[in-house]
């Protein structure tokens, strides 16, 4: 595997006692959940959580569909698509806000992407804008024709990078009557710019590797990538940024999953780095409501997609005072206002 090239040199150094403890720690939940208060088993009258299987663009994708308490299959239900994070799957994040939005009353549905999770595609770990913006299409496909579900009701919530990518979907589709985003991320210009602006000098230099990568990929040899795949406590604590520090922590700690993973092949920049979430936003004319923390250093993000927004019917943009990026994620104050803000926006909306 001498092809494989991951960023900062982290495989040599896994620790491997953290990791034993991980895995352990998604078999404390029979459905693999990684967060707090995650359903155990489906009881009556609660939240029920049900693992449903579909083909989009003939890959099977791997879901979780959320029913609300004393949900009655006769009755029609306003619905939320929810797209998880980039490196994270429908047990962690998106997860979790899709059982907290199926508690206030919606039918709720988090899959793994394409190539990704759980879900089928090779190469694995492939994160191109265009799949990306279908499965979020492929989600609304499924849960609109789920039972209960009420297709005229139907909104979507995006976190990090699915916000982005969630951003773009709705421009176009307008199954989705109300629009969301928590601690959104721009896939594109990251990949690109780099964070806040710093790979700027080095553009070209990445566009020819991932132009290499695409040409290796052609020839039959080995799959190139880029990422990270694991990290050290050491490394942790030298990382800068409150987005990568964190982030380390929550994927590789405190919330690992094994399907959760930082790694996306070298050729997907070739798609990444000419995309950006941002364009075309005057085709987004839904209602939309954007959430970052404060102290979120991605907020510069959102603060740029929320101005170009010009022609949404109404837009707000709530801030978590004192969350960073990662802490919209799991902490539970974060995420209670989170959660009433979105289930208010939902509520009027649909």
């Amino acid at each position: 595997m001498k092809y494989l090239i991951m960023t900062l040199s982290l495989l040599s150094n896994i620790n491997n006692i953290t990791a034993q403890e991980n895995r352990k720690d998604t078999k404390q939940n029979p459905y693999t959940l990684v967060y707090e208060g995650a359903i155990t088993g489906n009881v009556e009258g609660k939240v029920n959580m049900h693992p449903v299987t579909y083909t989009l663009n003939g890959i099977n994708i791997a879901a979780n569909v959320y029913t609300p308490p004393n949900y009655d299959a006769s009755k029609k239900y306003p619905a939320v698509v929810v797209a998880h994070p980039n490196g994270g799957v429908k047990e962690q994040a998106s997860g979790l806000y899709a059982q907290r939005l199926a508690e206030t009353g919606f039918i709720t549905i988090a899959a793994d992407a394409a190539y990704q999770g759980a879900s089928g595609g090779a190469p694995r770990h492939t994160d191109k804008p265009a799949y990306r913006v279908d499965d979020i299409r492929g989600m609304a496909d499924f849960i609109t024709r789920y039972t209960g579900v009420d297709p005229n009701r139907l909104g979507v919530l995006g976190i990090c990078g699915g916000g982005g990518y969630t951003i773009k979907a709705a421009q176009s589709d307008k199954r989705f009557k109300a629009v969301s985003t928590l601690s959104m991320f721009n896939t594109g210009e990251v990949r690109r710019n780099g964070f806040q602006n710093s790979q700027l000098a080095t553009i070209q230099e990445r566009l020819k590797k991932a132009s290499d990568a695409r040409a290796q990929e052609a020839a039959g040899g080995e799959i190139i990538y880029a990422g990270v795949a694991s990290v050290t406590d050491e490394d942790i604590a030298k990382t800068p940024t409150d987005l990568y520090r964190e982030g380390y922590v929550y994927y590789y700690r405190t919330h690992a999953h094994p399907n959760s993973t930082f790694l996306y092949t070298m050729s997907s920049l070739l798609d990444l780095m000419t995309w950006d979430a941002t364009t075309n936003m005057d085709l987004l004319t839904q209602p939309l409501l954007m959430i970052a923390g404060s102290k979120a250093d991605t907020k510069y993000m959102t603060d740029d997609a929320f101005s170009k927004a010009t022609s949404a019917t109404s837009k707000e943009l709530f801030v978590l005072d004192g969350a960073t990026h990662i802490q919209s994620y799991w902490k539970p104050e974060y995420v209670n206002k989170a959660v009433r803000k979105l289930t208010d926006f939902f509520n009027k909306n649909l």
